[in-house]
Parts: structure tokens; sequence; C-alpha cells
């Protein structure tokens, strides 16, 4: 007889054993994914009998993990800003990093609250976390959510609809922002582009190189596509508009000067993450060039 506490002290076990960072937190995601169960029910209720088609489905889960295969692209989803979110290979996996995105992004957006309806651009959306959840936080914006994946389109749209915000998001399939004319019209550009150097592959965990190039490496410092988005970026907001952009923790001071060099922001701001490390670009584009 297995027990549903003997069955997650058996995942930690073989997750320790390969290694696997985290095993305990990573044991209770896939026991919740198995018995859709909240975290408590696994150790409040740990005594019942599981039965053979959960231990069996258990079994797989690891075996894969054990490969190194990324748990959210094993069982299907990965939580974000308290929502979960339908992930696949096609798109990176959303990390907690990109919640202080978020959290910006929504003080920005409650001080313009008094303006005409706010138009919000996210540039390199994947599975549409951050359009998605914006959305749905403030129900007075409307999003153009932009990628140049077609499979990644589809995954957001995906969770769009799930989370019933496909109203007020449209989706663009393009190389960033190439098919967007001069328009200078919206209100935040927010954007999680892809920062870790080329050159670094070799050294990266088999998880992170699972994930998809297009949407982890910027060239071989990193900085290619950054370095597109700033370039834009002047054109693509409105006077007073906010960039809110993730970057990678050793490039704080390459985009706070580049920043300055296009003379078109303000309040230039690198606000660390939970970690204390650099991580979100946050900048004002002046009301009077």
């Amino acid at each position: 007889m297995t027990t549903i506490l003997t069955l997650y002290h058996d995942a930690v076990k073989r997750l320790s054993a390969a290694e696997i960072m985290d095993p305990e937190t990573e044991a209770v995601i896939l026991l919740r994914h198995i018995l859709n169960c909240r975290r408590a029910d696994i150790f409040l209720n740990g005594q019942q009998t599981a039965s053979a088609d959960v231990v069996a489905s258990v079994d797989q889960i690891i075996t894969r993990r054990l490969t190194k295969e990324p748990l959210a692209y094993i069982i299907g989803n990965q939580e974000f800003y308290g929502r979960k979110f339908v992930v696949t290979p096609a798109v990176l996996i959303p990390r907690q990093e990109t919640e202080l995105l978020i959290d910006k992004a929504s003080l920005a957006l409650r001080a313009m609250e008094d303006n005409k309806k706010i138009q919000i651009l996210d540039l390199g959306t994947g599975s549409g976390i951050i359009a998605i959840t914006l959305a749905l936080e403030h129900r007075q914006i409307s999003v153009l959510a932009v990628d140049r994946s077609i499979d990644a389109l589809s995954v957001a749209k995906a969770n769009a609809l799930f989370l019933g915000v496909s109203d007020r998001i449209l989706w663009l399939n393009s190389d960033w922002a190439t098919t967007l004319g001069d328009c200078a019209q919206f209100d935040v550009l927010a954007a999680n582009p892809p920062y870790v150097a080329k050159c670094v592959q070799s050294t990266l965990q088999p998880e992170l190189i699972a994930e998809p190039e297009m949407a982890l490496f910027g060239g071989d410092d990193g900085r290619d596509e950054i370095s597109r988005i700033i370039s834009d970026s002047s054109r693509l907001l409105r006077p007073g508009g906010v960039l809110l952009m993730e970057i990678g923790y050793d490039q704080e001071t390459f985009v706070t000067s580049a920043m300055r060099d296009t003379e078109a922001f303000d309040e230039v701001i690198v606000y660390r993450d939970y970690a204390g490390l650099p991580r979100l670009l946050n900048a004002r584009r002046k009301e009077k060039q």
C-alpha cells in the first residue's frame, strides 16, 4: 500500500539523487498536478492510499524529469502571478522574476488611470503572461502582443481565451516592432527579451537549454535584442510613456548608458529582483523633445 505522503517522500528522494534543484517544491507541484489538489492536501491527507494510476503517473513524470526535461513542459503549465498558464516547448517558461515587471507596470498604470483608454505594447509575448496578466489586473487597458513565433502566439492565444481576456488583446506575428510604423501611440512598452549571451550556452543547465533558443539568447554578448528594443522605444511610446524591460544581472551599466544616449528618456531606473540582482529597466519618455 502506497500513501500520498510516501509518494511525496519517494519523489523528493529520487529528484534529490538526480541533483534536481528544489526537489521538495517539484514533488509538491507534480503531486498537485496529478491529484488536482492544494498543497496542504498532500500533507493533511497524506495517509490516504494512492491509486495504482496515481502511482504510475508519478513514476512517469519523475522518469521524464530525471532526463532534465523541465517540469513545466512535462505537466504542461506554470504558475505566474497566482494564475496557471499553459506552456509548451514553443515558449519560455514563466519565472517569478518577471512578476517584478507586472508590479512596476501596475504602478505606472494606476498613475494613468484618469487618461483615455490605455494602450500597452508587449514585445516578445511568448506564452502571453505579461499581456494577459496586465489585462486581468487592469480592466481599462488594451494590449497589442507581438511575437516572431507563430507557435508561441498559439499558446498565448489559448491562455488568453482560458483566462477570459481575448477581447482586449490583439496578436501580431512580427520580428519585434518591424511591422509597426512611427506611431508613438503606446502608453507602456513591456518586454522580456532574450538577454543570455550565446557564448555561455555550453555552461547552462540542461533544463535551460531545453527552452526555445530564440527566447533565450541575445547574440554573442546578450545585448542584440535589448539594443533593438531600446532603439525602437522612443518611436513606439507617446510622450510620458513608460518602458519596462527585463535585463540580465550584468547588463545594468549597458542599458542605462544606452537609454541616456537616446536622449529621449528621463527617470531611467534599474530595479533589483527578489534576489537583489539588477533585473528590470524602467524608463519614462520625455514629455517634450
